[in-house]
């Protein structure tokens, strides 16, 4: 198969006018005294008369664009962004960030140390030097608090979001 595919592309290149003087000659001798290849040569004569010759472009017709557009115009088109966004549910979400931002800034402020002159003796509020008599005070104080809380509100609104999600997909199922 290797040498019958070597055997075209040579021709081609010979039909083609390409490839150096002595590797036209040899295939010219080739053509002279092989019948394989004399035959080859024939066929690809012939391939490229009708390629060049008797090949006809398909066009479209006059009607094309036209034709596509009707046909484009029995689908319903999804309206506008502007018509099925309510504006009060983002000024409503916004509100809500913009607040929940505000409340978490107030707290922190609000438990900021504002006497302390310099650094403690220990920058961790925990005391681990005690480990006989742990006291959860320790654990559970205004910052940790704090932080759990709002780890926990993160949880609350992705919840809400899934809720929302499924309800709507839930009510778009029913309607199709």
């Amino acid at each position: 198969m290797n040498k019958h595919q070597n055997m075209e592309e040579r021709l081609w290149n010979y039909i083609d006018g390409a490839g150096s003087a002595d590797d036209r000659l040899f295939i010219e001798q080739l053509i002279a005294t092989n019948q394989g290849w004399k035959t080859k040569y024939q066929e690809l004569l012939q391939l490229q008369d009708l390629l060049s010759n008797h090949l006809e472009l398909d066009e479209p017709s006059m009607r094309f664009t036209q034709n596509i557009m009707e046909s484009i115009s029995k689908y319903h088109i999804a309206p506008a962004a502007k018509s099925y966004i309510n504006k009060r549910i983002i000024w409503g979400i916004a509100g809500f960030f913009i607040c929940s931002i505000l409340a978490l800034l107030i707290a922190g402020i609000g438990q900021m140390n504002w006497s302390a002159a310099g650094p403690t003796e220990s920058a961790s509020p925990i005391n681990l030097g005690k480990l006989n008599h742990l006291d959860p005070g320790q654990f559970i104080n205004s910052t940790y608090t704090t932080i759990f809380m709002m780890i926990n509100v993160v949880l609350a609104l992705v919840l809400l979001d899934r809720y929302l999600n499924y309800r709507k997909t839930k009510t778009e199922s029913k309607s199709s």
